[in-house]
């Protein structure tokens, strides 16, 4: 079944990608996702590629519960608030059969005495925690990060931008000064930012969130901000600065070396599942995926190309070579001699599915000493001599991760708009897309306006730009510098 295109139908395209590359599919519980093995396995390498940096920078791992009670999150009022409307909560803890027969029903009798909010982030179960963790100085910093699944309801769903549960990893820091929790949130802004750069292909723009945006209970919440093929924005990370707000609520303090208490200072941050929808959103075409090579399951897939038998058992000889000398060079091979469907559906099958590099060779090619590469990023097709192949592949592999990544970068160039009056401003945010550049006077009034009128939100201000004076394009009043709006996900 051919994909809907792009350019008609953004939204249909995108849905239908992720079900047909057998990514992701809506589950029996409304709201939720099932995500296939396919979908899971780049999902895998993004946690492994993550969660060494984790560990490189200093941090472990831990596991902390999903039911939060309902107390806790009444503790940080900011918190409460941000996420009051979002929460999933569990009352009873046993059902019992309907007297009727008709089923299960909630026992009455087993109602909990505090309800148990089932997590929407952990910052209250792990402040709570770090109060036993946490005496003095020597324990500090304390740098955990979990990998866990999250509910947050949503009456809306997309697969992978927006689900009820979805899957993350979230970091949660404790520190002996302000200055310190401020260098380990912009730290792990940056390497969200190279994560996404040089794994994802994906170019973002980093930037701090204005107190609209940010992250309820947070001091200031840091981000990287990615643009999508059909203009709208995405947020990819972030990284939050929380001060001393949750060690206070959960009366979090350490001995000071010199003597004294002091509550300590905090961060928190995270990416989730939905850097699966950016991946997609941002590479792939109207024939399905474009998975970077660093990211691709498969990367390089041969496929056989015979009519008698011979002709396989003299190809086998010789691609089981290949697979041994590509693997040995820690490249991720698939060889497809499976009779079962024929070259030219695994072809389509391999395109849909985004695999960087595919392989065919015949017997005309044995004869030849060559064989065929196609390349999914371009579709251009080559020949070459098969006793270079294993020198070229990875060379290959690297030109196409960073041609993926120049054709997105490219795209946000040319997508992104310097305006300077609020008529510029509703042009490109209705009739092109992407990010607008523009001044604005720095209130919370003017922000609220601009979104009610246009649907678009101040994505961040950029921490690369150059401060400029000029005046808001809504009411006129001075502004130093230009912050990046945009429509996004």
């Amino acid at each position: 079944m051919a994909l809907p295109k792009r350019s008609e139908d953004y939204s249909a395209w995108y849905n239908e990608l992720v079900k047909q590359a057998d990514l992701a599919e809506n589950s029996s519980v409304r709201g939720c996702m099932v995500i296939k093995p396919y979908g899971y396995s780049i999902w895998e390498k993004m946690q492994a590629d993550l969660d060494r940096r984790f560990k490189e920078t200093g941090h472990v791992n831990a596991y902390f519960p999903l039911f939060i009670p309902k107390s806790f999150l009444s503790k940080e009022a900011q918190h409460v608030e941000g996420f009051a409307k979002e929460c999933a909560v569990v009352t009873h803890y046993r059902l019992k059969n309907a007297e009727d027969g008709s089923g299960v029903v909630v026992d009455p009798a087993a109602k909990l005495e505090e309800e148990l909010i089932v997590r929407p982030t952990s910052e209250t179960v792990i402040w709570s925690t770090y109060k036993n963790w946490i005496q003095s100085y020597r324990d500090l910093p304390l740098l955990v990060n979990q990998w866990a699944n999250v509910v947050r309801w949503e009456m809306r769903t997309r697969l992978f931008l927006r689900t009820t549960e979805f899957l993350w990893q979230e970091g949660h820091t404790a520190h002996a000064t302000k200055q310190e929790a401020i260098v380990e949130t912009e730290l792990m802004l940056d390497v969200y930012a190279d994560f996404a750069e040089n794994i994802l292909a994906l170019p973002v723009i980093k930037g701090i969130k204005t107190a609209n945006e940010r992250f309820a209970g947070a001091e200031e919440t840091y981000c990287i901000e990615a643009l999508m093929q059909d203009g709208k924005a995405l947020q990819a990370g972030t990284s939050h600065f929380l001060g001393q707000n949750f060690a206070k609520a959960f009366e979090v303090k350490y001995a000071k070396k010199e003597g004294g208490l002091e509550y300590v200072w905090g961060t928190s941050w995270g990416v989730s599942t939905r850097l699966m929808g950016a991946l997609i959103m941002a590479h792939s075409d109207d024939q399905g995926l474009v998975l970077p090579p660093r990211l691709a399951p498969i990367q390089v897939v041969i496929v056989p190309i015979y009519k008698k038998e011979e002709e396989l058992e003299a190809i086998n000889e010789k691609a089981l070579v290949w697979v041994k000398e590509l693997r040995a060079k820690g490249i991720t091979v698939k060889y497809d001699n499976d009779d079962k469907y024929t070259p030219g559906y695994k072809f389509a099958d391999y395109e849909l599915r985004g695999i960087p590099v595919r392989i065919a060779i015949g017997p005309r090619d044995m004869q030849n000493g060559t064989v065929e590469i196609a390349r999914r990023d371009t579709r251009e097709k080559s020949t070459v001599e098969s006793g270079q192949l294993t020198v070229l592949i990875p060379q290959l592999l690297e030109e196409i991760q960073q041609n993926i990544y120049n054709k997105a970068l490219k795209f946000r160039e040319e997508s992104t708009y310097k305006v300077n009056s609020l008529q510029e401003f509703k042009e490109v945010i209705d009739q092109k897309g992407g990010f607008a550049l523009a001044h604005w006077d720095g209130t919370s009034e003017t922000e609220e306006k601009i979104k009610a009128e246009t649907k678009a939100t101040i994505r961040c201000i950029p921490m690369d730009s150059v401060l400029e004076t000029g005046v808001c394009i809504f009411s006129g009043k001075p502004s130093k510098q230009r912050v990046l709006f945009a429509l996004a996900y």
